[in-house]
């Protein structure tokens, strides 16, 4: 399950700037501390795909962006805004010119406030302009992002969907994160649980929401892999685990987790075996693929790293 074919690249991080996918150079390390975020929205009337991905190492805090036009399947540019440390690209702008149109990106991440991830919670602004119009603006800085943003961009962005999350998370026996399953819905804080000492004989792995356990898995070594639909804001949320590498992989080997909602847990999953590895491994990747493409719901994907 580590491997879900999807458009983020596992450990895409090193972006250029072009008009082709083929030219992006990828950096692939372990257990970097990254979150991507996936973004639906139209690009001058037609549909596109906006991939965020903020990161933080060493050398400090940086993002990248991707924009995907989804009518003809082709990548428009890719973005690299390298990380940051005393330096002035804590704000700025860039602005490229291709053959399908201009991309001007404007950004404010001097006052931002973090958490433990490289994704900023508050005081801050990034905005996206395809043809002098306002495609995705995140941030609780809009008044000032206007400010900065071309004065033909005033309206809001149409329609954007965030589609889905992934997110490196790390710990010894328990893993944090926080998610916001709908649109309309409360942010959840998520908590997994397991403990796999050597000399642990009977492992078990226990998911809580809102300190609620709604997963328990016991006997793990033999159901190291599965899943199990449970209910948040009153849809059906599908709960994978994949804890393989927990257990019989490597010292650095990370856990996989996948939240995935849907308009309907019985139509989309009733028929998908979770017996079988493989199965459940392409069900994840054609599943996270479709909420992708077709808007049927969110995904979230924890990589979760053990802490020694």
């Amino acid at each position: 399950m580590r491997d879900f074919p999807s458009c983020f690249g596992e450990n895409a991080v090193q972006v250029a700037d072009s008009s082709s996918s083929s030219s992006a150079t990828y950096t692939t390390k372990v257990a970097q501390n990254l979150v991507t975020c996936i973004y639906k929205c139209r690009l001058h009337g037609h549909s596109g795909i906006i991939t965020v991905t903020w990161n933080k190492n060493l050398m400090g805090q940086g993002l990248s962006i991707g924009i995907d036009d989804e009518s003809s399947n082709q990548c428009i540019c890719k973005i690299d805004i390298k990380p940051w440390l005393f330096s002035k690209k804590q704000k700025g702008s860039k602005n490229l010119e291709l053959d399908s149109g201009k991309i001007d990106v404007y950004w404010d991440l001097s006052a931002a406030k973090f958490g433990v991830g490289p994704e900023p919670l508050e005081g801050y602004y990034l905005g996206i302009v395809f043809n002098q119009e306002l495609v995705l603006l995140l941030g609780d800085l809009k008044k000032e992002a206007y400010k900065k943003i071309d004065t033909n961009c005033v309206s809001a962005p149409s329609k954007v969907i965030f589609v889905a999350k992934r997110e490196h998370i790390f710990g010894k026996k328990v893993f944090y994160t926080k998610a916001q399953f709908c649109d309309k819905g409360t942010k959840h804080e998520i908590a997994i649980e397991c403990d796999t000492t050597i000399d642990l004989g009977d492992p078990c792995l226990a998911i809580r929401i809102d300190n609620k356990t709604v997963v328990q898995v016991k006997r793990l070594k033999w159901k190291f892999r599965g899943n199990q639909t449970i209910l948040i804001d009153g849809l059906p949320l599908e709960v994978f685990w994949d804890v393989h590498d927990w257990l019989f992989g490597n010292a650095i080997g990370s856990a996989v987790f996948m939240f995935q909602t849907c308009l309907s847990a019985e139509k989309l999953w009733g028929s998908q075996s979770v017996t079988d590895p493989d199965v459940l491994t392409w069900s994840c990747s054609q599943r996270f693929r479709d909420s992708q493409l077709q808007g049927l719901g969110f995904s979230l994907i924890l990589y979760a790293w053990k802490n020694e």
